[in-house]
């Protein structure tokens, strides 16, 4: 069962709804430990200090901001507790928004927010009013000692969803990079209402479990296969192809998204046929070898 990283309420106005937060993922990222590739030990990490090439304690490792090249502002643990945000063990709410004005851009970690002991019916409530009105709250809250942005809402299996938040500043714009297009780039109606078809052609309901991260499997199949000791093919690397003439590529893009649909798994129930008459022709030529062994047999 997961375990609550916090603990504290949700505060608006006079109220609060004693909550507890949980992490909304779990990441199942491969990691790989270094290791010495004469013996295979782990490789330890130290710090060392490169003008005597000797380790440093921890006790004797302070913190730096640099400011120029190889020039550092030295800030004391002392003086970053003084301006620590305040510990608090609430959700302040500051604004309730309209979700569409949210761009994904801003969101960063997904958290559940549960009920604490005794709260099921103030949470309920919360829940049930932001759902009515269709609102999302934005909210600090500090978590580990930094200060956090986060969005409030209510998910679809009735509990609520808190996101931590990039703030403005962090968000990069568009506008800083050199290859967006600019306003001498221009596109045909033709070419617009193919792209069009293609998008509606590919256009499905939103199915999460039948995306995978194949790469993920592949990586564990991999270990599987080397730890049964199993020789490993290097497959080689694909060159990219030439991008072909836009129109063409639209088009030729289109009809196979439609034979696809319209296949509607056709090919994947005649190939089921299609080994079924294999295996009964292989039945019947066995009887047929048999039958004629048996008649050599009798003839002797």
């Amino acid at each position: 069962m997961p375990r609550s990283i916090w603990t504290g309420a949700i505060s608006f106005g006079l109220v609060n709804v004693p909550v507890k937060l949980y992490s909304a993922v779990s990441k199942k990222t491969v990691r790989f430990h270094q290791l010495h590739d004469k013996d295979g030990v782990r490789i330890q990490q130290k710090r060392v200090c490169p003008a005597d090439d000797e380790e440093v304690a921890y006790d004797h490792i302070v913190k730096g901001y640099e400011i120029t090249p190889d020039q550092y502002v030295i800030v004391e643990p002392g003086e970053l507790e003084a301006i620590e945000p305040r510990k608090t063990k609430t959700i302040d709410i500051e604004d309730f928004v309209d979700l569409e004005e949210i761009d994904p851009i801003y969101y960063d970690h997904p958290y559940y927010l549960l009920p604490g002991t005794g709260a099921a019916k103030p949470y309920k409530l919360l829940v049930t009013a932001m759902e009515e009105s269709q609102k999302v709250a934005i909210a600090r809250v500090v978590i580990r000692q930094k200060e956090q942005l986060v969005a409030i809402r209510p998910s679809e299996d009735g509990v609520l969803a808190m996101s931590t938040m990039n703030f403005a500043d962090e968000v990069v714009s568009p506008d800083k990079f050199d290859e967006r297009p600019g306003s001498d780039v221009e596109t045909s109606k033709r070419e617009v209402d193919m792209a069009r078809q293609l998008i509606d052609s590919l256009s499905s309901d939103w199915e999460p479990d039948k995306y995978r991260d194949t790469y993920r499997e592949r990586v564990l199949e991999l270990i599987e296969q080397k730890a049964e000791g199993k020789e490993i093919a290097v497959q080689p690397v694909e060159e990219p192809q030439p991008v072909p003439d836009l129109m063409a590529a639209l088009e030729a893009s289109v009809k196979a998204a439609r034979q696809d649909k319209d296949s509607g798994g056709r090919e994947s129930d005649e190939g089921k046929k299609s080994d079924g008459s294999k295996r009964k022709r292989g039945a019947e030529n066995g009887s047929a070898k048999k039958g004629s062994r048996s008649r050599e047999k009798a003839k002797k």
